[in-house]
């Protein structure tokens, strides 16, 4: 299973992919960073993506939700991402589920020419179920 560099790396093949992160949302500290940075800053912009990760995160509209469908399971997060569209570019955050405490989240910056947000959505995915923090 990856750790967070290797993580990073399969995101940045992603095509239109400008830079990556992971970020503890709690913190709003970038525990790895590839790529580029929209503000030139990778930390400045962990801090800021945390800031809205953690603001829907914590809304009651968006909090536990019940399990799925036919699931007997404990609830699940009902957040599992969140988009935030510019012109030039898409800015993902996916969130991580951890065996501590999911505060956890995977940020790509797409450009908005090049990639294809429902494909990187899906593949950011799939990164974040084999991502493991040690």
């Amino acid at each position: 299973m990856p750790g967070i560099d290797e993580c990073l790396i399969e995101v940045m093949r992603l095509p239109g992919a400008r830079g990556a992160s992971v970020v503890d949302w709690t913190s709003g500290l970038a525990l790895g960073t590839i790529g580029e940075s929209p503000n030139g800053d990778h930390e400045a912009t962990a801090a800021e993506t945390a800031e809205v990760a953690r603001m829907a995160a914590e809304q009651p509209v968006f909090a536990q939700a019940g399990p799925y469908a036919g699931s007997t399971g404990p609830p699940v997060p009902a957040v599992e991402d969140v988009i935030v569209t510019t012109a030039p570019g898409y800015h993902i955050l996916r969130f991580v589920e951890t065996a501590f405490d999911s505060s956890v989240f995977l940020h790509l910056w797409l450009d908005r020419a090049e990639g294809n947000l429902a494909m990187a959505r899906i593949r950011l995915g799939e990164i974040a179920e084999r991502l493991v923090l040690a």
